[in-house]
Parts: structure tokens; sequence; C-alpha cells
């Protein structure tokens, strides 16, 4: 198994104020997709900066209210918007798995992590390490809101897959494919025009990747 000591070069600065964070949404229009006024936004974004916990945390929208497939167009890099790859038309039915979200429109995620040092791990390897250090997957919906955010949060050779959300089949069983998030080559059904552009896609379960880490945080609240 690799090594698994972080690497202090690939930390990140801390993210935006949570009311800079409302604000992003509000611009994007993310308050008007889940049905939410641009006060309620502030409002929740002031409430949770004075809890004891408010500072570095991420805020999110509950994707029954904000689903990946509407979040992910709105990345930009290079000036080119995110998308969701062709083979994922089922991008919105990968939901939370053995985890609880909290249960409103808005909550804070905190002390988000890339998981850099994971790099080069299978799904099914990292997921028992994360639980060990106490520490949740990112759903699918949350790793979006983070680059939306903080969008250096994406890096060639450093992106993140983000576990917390997986596909249940009829029968039960799970989809081998896990999301991920990483920037486009602009080759093969991307398109030379996406070169660069952020990307939601899918992983094997069992498969390891060099580049890409996996991310997680040290809890939620509404």
């Amino acid at each position: 198994m690799p090594d698994i000591t972080p690497d202090p070069s690939t930390v990140l600065p801390a993210l935006p104020a949570l009311s800079a964070q409302a604000e992003r949404l509000i611009e994007l229009g993310v308050h008007e997709t889940a049905g939410l006024s641009a006060d309620e936004v502030r409002a929740f974004a002031a409430q949770a900066a004075a809890g004891a916990d408010g500072g570095g945390a991420l805020l999110a929208v509950h994707p029954d209210r904000a689903p990946a497939s509407a979040l992910a167009p709105l990345l930009r890099r290079d000036g080119k918007p995110g998308f969701v790859v062709v083979d994922m038309p089922d991008v919105d039915a990968f939901t939370p798995c053995a985890l609880e979200l909290p249960g409103a429109p808005l909550y804070l995620v905190t002390g988000v992590d890339r998981g850099d040092h994971m790099s080069n791990w299978s799904p099914d390897e990292a997921l028992p390490a994360l639980t060990k250090e106490d520490r949740s997957p990112l759903v699918l919906t949350e790793g979006i809101h983070w680059v939306l955010q903080q969008p250096e949060a994406l890096e060639r050779n450093l992106c993140f897959m983000t576990i917390g959300s997986r596909l249940r089949k009829p029968d039960g069983t799970l989809d081998a494919r896990t999301p991920a998030i990483w920037i486009s080559n602009g080759t093969g059904r991307d398109g030379r025009e996406r070169r660069n552009a952020p990307k939601v896609g899918w992983c094997w379960w069992n498969n390891r990747h060099t580049w890409l880490g996996f991310a997680s945080t040290t809890g939620r609240r509404g």
C-alpha cells in the first residue's frame, strides 16, 4: 500500500468566509435551483458563521435541492465550464451511501481535505482508512461545492474522488462506478474544446489512480 504521510506542500489555503460563499452561490443562481431566496442563504451563512465550528467550513446545498447535474456546469477553469462525462447520464442517481446528510436544504461541511496522501489507492482501500481516521468521504455535490468556492482545490495530478456517493442497482448491489472530479485532457468523447475544463466522471471501485485522492470531511451540521 502507498505511503499515507500527507505532503505539507499540497495544503490548501482556508476556504472563503461563509458570507462570501453565500454570495458566490447567489451569484451563480444556486439558490434559485434549490428553491431558496437569497436572504435565506445569507441568513443561514450569518448564523452558521457565529457558531463554534463555522470558521473554515464549506457551505453546501443538499443534493435533493441542487443535484450534481445542475452544479457541474457552473464550475469554471481557464474560462471553460464544467461538465459531466457522456457515459454518466445517471449522475444524479449517485446518492449518499453509508452516511447521513443533515436534513436541511443548507448545511456545513467541516475539515474538508483532498486526501492527496491516498493518491494511488483504490476506493476499496481508502474507505476503511478514512473511517479509521474518523473522517467521512465527501458526496459528489459537496466536492462540486468545494471547487465552486475554491477552484484551486482542483489541480492537475491532484484531483479527487467523492466516494460518499454510490449508485445502488435494482438488485440492491452497488454499481462499481464511483464519482470523481478532475480536469479534462480534451481527449476522446470529451472533445478538444473541453481541454482543461473541470470534469465530473467516474472510476472503478477497485482501481487505483496516481492523480486522484479521496476528499473527506470531519463532519457535517445543519
